[in-house]
């Protein structure tokens, strides 16, 4: 790693979470970076001593500046495309990544997930197997904790990563002892510009895995070019991993024998159970126990705003899936609740959708949802699949509107298909933000 950065000019651009990162594991380092960032105000900056970096620079992007740099440490949240970037890239300037230096610094075993949808529930579901194996776990990434500050606990024995496209894209020499792609659904095209390039980019997980782990059901997660790697193909329907049938009792099939009954997995739906699958694989192939795997799918608390119920009363569900921000995680959301809705799916979409074709979603929409309430920057886009959708101007007017046409046996699903910039801070604050309102509908 010192090569990389020996008598070289480096810049740190982007100063969020990872950005500051970077910084501090370069100090650290003895490295004297150039820091940047396209915001006027960046909080945290202000614990950066000035005297240890080679200036601030904050707004616009000075294109001649960039191309000075012998190295730029690029964040996630920095779109490679853009011209000033591009400009230094083209004068010879490295682009590489805060996982890219993690690669280059790491010693211990490592673990990498990705995927359009699910893959925070994969990585934290993997580090909990562990956990529950007696081998100390840290999930890290695009899940909130910079990698960078994750090699900083030293008592860690495997590091589990969550792995986003844009991690990816400046991402060379990760080794991996297993890497998974869950799927590849269209998202991020704002950005990509194309589903080949997205896919490209989530294809770079398994560049130099000893395990490849992918969806068997979708054909853009199989890995490409890796003859000589040891390739998992995942399905519900899988003989050596899957769902099988004993007993008239669905148990998840786990490295070719029954582990635990479906009835038994804390989490919910068909999609959480393929998730279940990838993270046993994973677990297993870093040295977890069935056992320990069999305790964490019974215990495992879900994350926040992933088809978490929110509120049931007089019959009727809420189920806060505000994480689902393109199409395909609403798609699996869907899939995985309908089979247990006896009355009702009452939907609530809508919001920014980066670019996307919503087309998907109208087949689906007209077959197994009962109700459509839409909201947002391209609410009116998703109502215009079906006939009959409800359009409203907020998210309050969506709960009203979904409590009031719900009866018992019912489910009410916010599962936007859709970024909440347009609306709200994150997709947090939305999901928050539905949970207050059917509390108060409910009183």
């Amino acid at each position: 790693m010192t090569k990389l950065f020996q008598g070289k000019k480096v810049a740190v651009l982007g100063l969020g979470l990872s950005g500051l990162a970077t910084v501090r594991f370069l100090l650290k380092q003895g490295v004297k970076p150039t820091l940047m960032d396209t915001r006027l105000k960046v909080s945290g900056l202000e614990a950066v001593p000035s005297e240890k970096v080679d200036g601030i620079y904050l707004g616009e992007l000075d294109a001649n500046r960039l191309a000075k740099m012998d190295v730029i440490l690029v964040s996630p949240g920095l779109d490679l495309s853009h011209p000033a970037i591009r400009f230094a890239a083209a004068q010879g300037t490295q682009l590489v990544g805060d996982v890219e230096l993690f690669a280059l610094s790491n010693q211990k075993p490592v673990l990498g997930i990705t995927g359009s949808n699910g893959k925070s529930t994969v990585t934290t579901l993997v580090a909990y197997m562990l956990e529950q194996s007696g081998i100390k776990a840290l999930a890290a990434g695009n899940i909130g904790l910079p990698v960078l500050d994750a090699l900083a606990e030293s008592d860690t024995e495997v590091y589990v990563l969550e792995l986003s496209s844009f991690q990816l894209d400046t991402t060379y020499n990760l080794q991996l002892l297993a890497a998974c792609n869950l799927n590849v659904t269209e998202d991020h095209l704002d950005r990509h510009g194309s589903m080949a390039a997205y896919a490209a980019a989530k294809q770079r997980i398994f560049q130099h895995a000893a395990l490849a782990v992918f969806n068997a059901e979708d054909a853009l997660t199989t890995p490409q070019n890796q003859p000589q790697q040891q390739q998992l193909a995942l399905s519900l329907n899988g003989d050596d991993y899957g769902v099988v049938e004993i007993k008239g009792e669905h148990w998840l099939q786990v490295a070719g024998a029954p582990l635990l009954p479906v009835v038994e997995m804390s989490l919910v739906g068909k999609h959480n159970q393929f998730n279940a699958l990838a993270a046993a694989a994973l677990a297993l192939a870093a040295g977890a126990s069935r056992e320990g795997v069999a305790a964490a799918l019974r215990t495992y608390q879900s994350l926040p705003h992933r088809c978490t119920l929110v509120a049931s009363q007089n019959g009727i569900r809420f189920i806060n899936d505000s994480k689902a921000t393109n199409v395909g995680a609403t798609l699996a959301a869907i899939a995985g609740l309908r089979s247990d809705v006896s009355g009702k799916l009452i939907l609530i979409a809508g919001g920014d959708g980066k670019g996307a074709d919503f087309t998907e979603l109208a087949a689906v929409l007209k077959a197994q949802v009962d109700v459509l309430i839409t909201l947002g920057k391209d609410g009116s886009a998703i109502a215009g699949l079906v006939p009959g959708a409800i359009e409203v101007a907020d998210l309050a007017a969506a709960v009203k509107v979904a409590a009031n046409v719900a009866a018992s046996g019912d489910l009410v699903l916010l599962s936007p298909a859709c970024a909440s910039l347009d609306m709200f801070k994150n997709y947090e604050e939305r999901g928050r933000l539905f949970a207050e309102l059917v509390q108060k509908v409910l009183l």
